[in-house]
């Protein structure tokens, strides 16, 4: 759709969705949510000129993934943001049928974002183009147009270009599907951001130790941390597990070592990044103190999303709170970043049995709990989480068919901090261990209860309010 065409829609769009979406009793309070329509993956996320910068994927005419263009938000603390102009809207012959994901660098001054321009022709088939655009005086942008088109060897599906400089050249990790149906992540080399060269695949189905692990991955990110080169990644079709990779396309993170000069990646095992019901397509950034942070979609493709119930009030999805990366032992950790504090009201605390506590809102909540033996977290009698001795389970009905579907995290578990957001839980293991996120819709305003025998001892804070401005 032409530019002259689509913005007046999505500026009416917004004039009529917007009061019925932030005034649903499921929107959050402190979370980043779409002020109508739908979110999905978000991009670009960058620190740059004082102030850090999230794209996002957005289709305000309606909740389907539909005429995606990008949306921007900025922020001076991680936790008050702030609308931006719309920064891409898919009014090109090469981005036509989407301004699909990508992340943004800092090319000598000039935010410069890389995206994919997604084109869907009348047969079912598809190409892609990845793309440049670079912001103005005005504080929009100018699309530079593609300028990788779609390789050899492969189909239609290669998307979301993540890029970074190294050594004073630029690199970039993308998501592909080879002939074979296979996925991949291709390593990409530029000098100047406009002229590629194709290294070669780094990881897939078939590559490092790998076999059969999906038909295409997607939203790859790829970070050093503490000596260890991660590659965070989406593999759609990789096989379920009694215990893992449960959610309809599952997101996954492993370790190991880029060799850049022989543009090759040693890595371990795929791990889980997020056991929850909702978490997908994150990307990652540096703070200005040198924390590599991470923020994810709270929803999966191809799940339940379309019988979410806030769709009646014309929007669907948030993100994650933004959260803060760590090793241990090599594996990776995710905490709630530390800024998030200053949204905390009066402290509560409690000791004692688990069934004597007390029953605790969880409109806008952060608990900190410890427990020796069995206890259940039950979320208004829509989301339950069993608390054993062989890890947790976390249990929430099928919006479609009404059983209850479960997901579970195994091993000891010490401590959970979690946070609650109207219609949102993440629960945090054992000092960022690992994560579940989850939305949940319960038919009144949240409550926590505790219930079972064992000692328990929590601390917790009610969460103030924030305002997107």
């Amino acid at each position: 759709m032409d530019s002259s065409a689509l913005l007046p829609a999505i500026l009416h769009a917004v004039m009529r969705g917007q009061p019925k979406a932030i005034s649903d009793s499921y929107y959050p309070g402190f979370h980043l949510a779409p002020v109508t329509g739908l979110l999905n993956d978000p991009n670009g996320f960058i620190h740059f000129a004082g102030r850090y910068h999230l794209f996002y994927q957005w289709n305000a005419l309606g909740c389907q993934h539909q005429h995606k263009c990008w949306g921007h938000w900025s922020s001076g603390d991680l936790v008050h943001w702030k609308h931006e102009p719309i920064a891409l809207m898919p009014d090109q012959e090469y981005d036509r049928s989407g301004c699909y994901s990508g992340s943004a660098v800092d090319n000598s001054g000039v935010l410069t974002l890389i995206y994919t321009g997604n084109v869907k022709f009348d047969d079912g088939s598809r190409t892609a183009w990845q793309c440049l655009a670079v912001q103005n005086e005005t504080g929009c942008f100018d699309k530079l147009g593609p300028v990788i088109p779609l390789p050899a060897g492969y189909t239609g599906h290669v998307r979301d270009p993540k890029v970074w400089q190294h050594a004073g050249q630029w690199y970039m990790v993308l998501g592909a599907q080879n002939n074979r149906k296979q996925g991949t992540v291709l390593l990409l080399r530029s000098a100047d951001l406009l002229h590629w060269h194709n290294l070669g695949e780094i990881a897939g189905s078939g590559l490092n130790g790998l076999t059969d692990a999906g038909y295409m991955w997607e939203c790859p990110d790829m970070f050093s941390l503490d000596d260890t080169t991660f590659l965070i990644s989406c593999p759609q079709g990789i096989k379920r597990e009694e215990h893992r990779f449960l959610n309809a396309h599952p997101c996954t993170w492993t370790g190991g070592t880029l060799d850049y000069a022989a543009a090759s990646y040693t890595h371990g095992p795929l791990n889980e990044l997020d056991s929850g019901f909702e978490f997908y397509a994150p990307q990652t950034t540096l703070s200005t103190d040198g924390r590599r942070l991470l923020i994810g979609w709270m929803g999966v493709p191809d799940g339940e999303e379309m019988r979410q119930p806030t769709i009646a009030n014309g929007w669907v999805h948030q993100m994650t709170c933004v959260r803060q990366l760590g090793t241990r032992e090599g594996r990776l950790l995710q905490r709630p970043i530390e800024e998030l504090k200053v949204l905390r009201g009066e402290e509560h605390y409690f000791q004692g049995r688990a069934a004597e506590a007390p029953v605790i809102s969880a409109q806008r909540l952060e608990i900190m709990i410890a427990a020796q033996g069995k206890i259940t977290l039950d979320f208004s009698g829509t989301l339950q989480l069993k608390w054993h001795e062989e890890g947790l389970r976390l249990a929430r009905r099928s919006l479609e068919s009404g059983e209850w579907q479960y997901r579970y995290w195994r091993g000891a578990v010490s401590n959970l901090q979690i946070l609650c957001d109207h219609s949102s839980v993440e629960i945090f293991i054992n000092d960022g261990e690992s994560v579940m996120s989850s939305r949940y819709f319960p038919a009144q305003a949240a409550q926590l209860t505790l219930s079972g025998d064992a000692e328990v001892e929590a601390r917790y804070w009610p969460l103030r309010h924030t305002v997107i401005e």
